[in-house]
């Protein structure tokens, strides 16, 4: 007979949001997982792709020198309004966001914050996304150097 494998409570999940409904999916799993491991830091990560914001703050500085400050304050506040009031109190949340390419992004948060558990949403996309796009999920679930849990689309 096998023995069951023990591990220690997970002290840091990360949670990584596009604001999709599979990533909506993805934080109930994060925050069950969350309350499961007492004292548990819920890590909340938004990765803006970065040349979409160069493109962006190229254009926008031109109007408006505040932009950083404004843009970074409207996603937190998004980020606290989606988020924050379906923590149960007892799980600390740490809001986070991030220019840049999102895998390379999230990979670095983790390792940064000695995270010990990441959970995301899977997208559908089909093969022509995953060319366009490439595979975040994919490839963060290679490079990760902690257990990775992948929550897929809804059957719907």
């Amino acid at each position: 007979m096998v023995e069951p494998v023990q591990h220690e409570n997970f002290r840091k999940i990360l949670f990584c949001t596009d604001f999709s409904e599979n990533a909506d999916r993805a934080f109930v799993f994060a925050v069950n997982t969350a309350v499961r491991n007492a004292g548990c830091e819920l890590h909340l990560l938004h990765v803006i792709p970065e040349p979409p914001a160069q493109f962006w703050k190229g254009y926008i500085y031109e109007v408006d020198e505040d932009v950083d400050a404004r843009a970074k304050r409207e996603i937190d506040e998004k980020l606290a309004q989606t988020y924050r009031p379906r923590v149960p109190a007892g799980v600390r949340l740490v809001i986070a966001m991030r220019i840049g390419e999102a895998r390379h992004q999230i990979l670095e948060y983790a390792r940064e914050q000695d995270v010990d558990l990441i959970i995301l949403g899977r997208q559908g996309a089909g093969a022509v996304g995953k060319i366009l796009f490439g595979n975040v999920t994919e490839r963060v679930v290679r490079k990760a150097d902690c257990p990775v849990l992948v929550i897929p689309p809804s059957a719907k």
